[in-house]
């Protein structure tokens, strides 16, 4: 029995033990430093809340100085472009602005497919300046922020003349037109000629290279490679996320990419229009990227211009894809010049190997000995010749015709 009771009494001890050290006030919450992923952006960037009659918001900005490089191109040939050279590439609307009045403009957005429900949260200008090259980004830390940001994004560009983007035409300035006036604000692109670099990129290098996307040329045109990029389908994905945890360090790599896609803007700038300014002595060294100047020219109807480089294109060695293409557009470019007998050369050495432009080829001929020439066996010949390649309505009702012209006692007597 007096076990039983020991027993108990040791329980009753543990019990009161356990309830005195319940009943104790709660110890002191240990303080714990804020980890860098809960800074504010303002503390990750080197840059300054702007206050504006709108409100505020975050601007930050960056300078790469004259001795740096950006791949193949010096920061110090950027001041020293010539001021006409945007010229041929606007297709005159830009006679003249000298380089440190153009703006470089790329936005970062909460989506791609543009509407009034997708916000430009991130909006980088670059610009040329004797020190270097400068970008100022503008950046809202909520969307109550976009009124103060749009005001000083308007104002900030008031110094420009020029925009250039990368299918900012299409994009990054329908865009940003949306959500001025969704801000009851007016769009300051109205006064500046805007130049969509990507129009001459694709004309330049789309036959040669898969892609003419900015991170591309980038890469192909200026050797520039991205260590750690972030891809920019990730952007809104990582903006919503900050919006939801304020946790500032996952946006960093978005300024870096936005940076670097305006430098890049800027270094290609440096290249592309200089091709289309002089296209006799631009600096190009693959056939692909000549015929698409060249092609440029025959739609201007400059085809004095666009001959030699057609021609250069074929003497560097061209892959079939092209190479028969070349050829035929130099033997249209002959006969629009009036040369018809160095158009007829082409033709015929299109005609003399199978080629997807060998019946065309053939057909130019036949008409050639018909209506030219009179010469209706030849002109049949090249006419059956092509049937042999296809077999076409179109074909047949010629063959039928060059038979009963040439069996005609005019073409006898012609023949004979």
């Amino acid at each position: 029995m007096e076990d039983i009771q020991e027993q108990l009494a040791a329980l009753r001890r543990q019990i009161a033990q356990i309830d005195r050290k319940y009943a104790a006030p709660p110890a002191a919450p240990i303080r714990v430093s804020h980890a860098p992923s809960d800074r504010f952006i303002e503390e990750m960037l080197t840059g300054e809340v702007v206050e504006t009659p709108f409100g505020h918001h975050f601007e930050t900005e960056k300078l790469w100085e004259r001795h740096r490089r950006h791949g193949s191109v010096d920061i110090s040939d950027l001041p020293e472009l010539p001021e006409d050279l945007l010229e041929q590439l606007s297709a005159g609307a830009i006679p003249s602005a000298h380089p440190t009045r153009w703006a470089f403009l790329d936005t970062e957005t909460t989506g791609l497919a543009g509407g009034t429900g997708t916000y430009a949260f991130l909006a980088g200008i670059g610009s040329i300046e004797p020190a270097g090259f400068r970008l100022r980004q503008f950046f809202m830390r909520d969307y109550g922020e976009e009124p103060s940001m749009l005001h000083s994004l308007a104002r900030y560009l008031e110094r420009f003349d020029v925009l250039i983007t990368y299918n900012g035409k299409a994009y990054d300035q329908p865009l940003l037109e949306t959500r001025f006036r969704m801000a009851r604000s007016r769009p300051p692109f109205g006064r500046m000629e805007h130049l969509d670099l990507l129009f001459g990129a694709r004309r330049l290098w789309k036959l040669r290279l898969e892609s003419c996307r900015l991170v591309d040329l980038e890469n192909r045109i200026l050797g520039v490679e991205r260590d750690g990029d972030l891809p920019g389908e990730m952007i809104p994905y990582v903006y919503f996320e900050y919006l939801r945890t304020a946790r500032a360090f996952r946006l960093v790599p978005i300024f870096h990419h936005n940076a670097t896609d305006i430098l890049s803007l800027a270094c290609l700038t440096a290249i592309v229009p200089f091709a289309f300014r002089s296209p006799s002595d631009a600096p190009l060294r693959h056939g692909a990227d000549l015929i698409g100047l060249a092609r440029w020219l025959v739609q201007a109807d400059r085809y004095e211009e666009a001959l030699p480089l057609f021609r250069r294109a074929v003497e560097m060695g061209l892959p079939d894809q092209l190479l028969f293409p070349a050829l035929w557009e130099i033997a249209a470019a002959e006969k629009r010049l009036g040369r018809a007998d160095c158009a007829l050369a082409v033709i015929t050495e299109l005609a003399a190997s199978p080629n997807a432009y060998r019946v065309r080829a053939l057909e130019a001929l036949a008409k050639h000995y018909e209506h030219r020439e009179r010469n209706y066996s030849m002109a049949l010949e090249m006419t059956r010749t092509a049937l042999e390649v296809a077999d076409t309505p179109e074909l047949r009702h010629r063959e039928q015709r060059l038979k009963q012209r040439k069996e005609s006692p005019r073409a006898r007597r012609l023949e004979l």
